[in-house]
């Protein structure tokens, strides 16, 4: 099996894995979401329950409140009429029953005026006030705008007088206020804090103004609380409707806790954050892995250049010797040309790894070099095809062994994927400020999906193949030609086509 096929069935296995471990954390983290969120609405419901019942008692309360608040009333009315009993009654008239009446009323505070306004009878006022009129007449004003007077005017002895009574609130009935108001009061600050640590706001009746909130801290709404801001944030959210006395209707707006909100989205940050130390580890394995391997192939480079460089200086004294013998110097001649090329793949060879010269090179002159070169040791099975699209001499900063090296390596792959008779076509091109050579050949195509996969090194599909010709191929002209390889189509059984695309400046 291919060491990237091999490699490729990883990557598929470890993704699949990393694929059921993702979801199997969604799904686990999404249960311990749902988990913690339905015991924080059990919580939130149990405490909706508790205000809805503090509420009924609230009502209650007030409920019997307004039955003291009429029982007072009708005591008042009941001592006005047998004040005036008393008033209109003969001298030897029954007293006991509207005396005892009078003499009962101890908790309602009591003024009656003449028909002037001016006071004639005080009762259940602080005796330290009785005689201080300032007071009296304040306390009078008072009790004028809290209740409406009781009238008992009498006539006695054919003399009518017109005279009002006004009163307060009896002691019992102030008490009773206080109460309620602080049970009231206790009731709001108590659903505040008993609110599962969830936001909460308590509003009017008109939803217009919050007479108590919350939790409210995380919703950033900044030091200065805005009711219609805090309103506006809350509604939408869980809204309970509540009466805490006769005819008043509050509304109460609460939400899931700010650690339930940042739950549901723990599983996706914790998931991001390990996906980007994942990534960030590959990058940098990747980078170290690149760097050894260029620091493996540029000492295999070298080290070949100088392993070649000792048989062929051997190999030049002998050509000298054959001279002295007098060989045929057509034997001489090809001797000469093949050690004339090995010291070109001596000299690529001690290119690679460090910044090659480039100079002007005439494009033309180099690719008809090179397919000359190669219709020699090609069978004659195999034709060429050379189309010069250019039409004026062309020049690109080249360097020549290298990109010499290039195009014998594209034309052997071409040989090789052909096997037997076939064709090879180059053509070479202008386009924008790119100078493009197309290499086809008729072979047996390559797969599609491994169009980038022939370019790393190792790769190859031949049983005795190194699979680093491709590979050097781009290295030259990526990084040392700023150029661009790659395989513009293929097809199975009817050939490739290799595209490089140099800049011309």
């Amino acid at each position: 099996m291919n060491i990237y096929q091999q490699k490729n069935r990883w990557k598929l296995w470890l993704g699949i894995s990393a694929l059921v471990i993702v979801i199997g954390t969604l799904i686990y983290s999404n249960y311990l979401v749902n988990k913690i969120a339905k015991q924080e609405q059990e919580k939130v419901k149990l405490w909706a329950e508790a205000v809805a019942n503090r509420a009924k008692l609230v009502h209650k309360t007030d409920s019997i409140f307004k039955i003291f608040e009429v029982d007072d009333r009708k005591n008042i009315e009941l001592w006005a009429e047998a004040s005036k009993y008393i008033a209109q009654a003969d001298i030897d008239g029954d007293f006991y029953w509207a005396s005892r009446i009078i003499s009962n009323n101890k908790t309602i505070p009591v003024i009656i005026t003449d028909e002037n306004g001016k006071i004639q009878f005080v009762n259940n006022v602080p005796e330290d006030k009785m005689k201080d009129t300032t007071y009296l007449y304040s306390l009078l004003q008072k009790f004028k705008e809290k209740n409406p007077p009781v009238d008992v005017s009498y006539n006695t002895l054919g003399v009518n007088k017109t005279q009002f009574l006004y009163y307060d609130d009896s002691y019992i009935y102030s008490e009773l206020k206080i109460t309620i108001d602080d049970l009231v009061k206790s009731f709001i600050s108590e659903t505040v804090i008993n609110s599962a640590s969830v936001p909460v706001i308590i509003t009017n009746e008109t939803k217009d103004s919050v007479i108590a909130y919350g939790n409210i801290e995380e919703l950033g709404l900044g030091p200065e609380i805005n009711s219609k801001d805090l309103i506006d944030e809350m509604k939408g959210h869980n809204m309970l409707k509540v009466e805490l006395s006769k005819g008043n209707t509050n509304y109460i707006y609460y939400m899931n806790s700010y650690v339930l909100r940042l739950l549901r989205y723990f599983p996706f940050i914790f998931l991001a954050i390990i996906g980007i130390f994942l990534v960030i580890s590959y990058l940098l394995f990747s980078t170290s892995r690149r760097s050894e391997q260029n620091q493996v192939w540029v000492g295999m480079s070298k080290e070949t250049a100088h392993q070649l460089g000792t048989p062929l200086s051997s190999l030049l004294g002998w050509v000298e010797i054959l001279k002295l013998k007098n060989v045929e110097p057509e034997a001489i001649s090809e001797i000469e040309k093949d050690i004339a090329r090995l010291q070109i793949v001596t000299e690529r060879f001690s290119k690679i790894g460090s910044t090659p010269e480039l100079k002007s090179e005439n494009i033309d002159e180099v690719l008809s070099s090179i397919i000359a070169y190669m219709k020699l040791r090609t069978s004659g099975k195999i034709t060429y095809e050379y189309q010069n699209r250019l039409k004026e001499q062309t020049l690109l900063p080249l360097n020549r062994p290298l990109f010499e090296w290039v195009l014998e390596n594209l034309l052997r792959n071409a040989i090789d994927a052909i096997a037997g008779a076939g064709a090879i076509t180059i053509e070479i091109s202008l386009q924008s400020e790119y100078c493009v050579i197309d290499i086809s050949d008729t072979g047996k195509g390559i797969p599609k999906n491994q169009h980038k996969m022939i370019f790393r090194p190792g790769y190859t599909t031949k049983k005795r193949g190194w699979g680093l010709g491709l590979s050097l191929t781009k290295r030259i002209v990526d990084e040392y030609h700023r150029g661009k390889i790659f395989v513009k189509q293929s097809e199975l059984g009817k050939g490739t086509t290799f595209r490089i695309m140099l800049r011309t400046r």
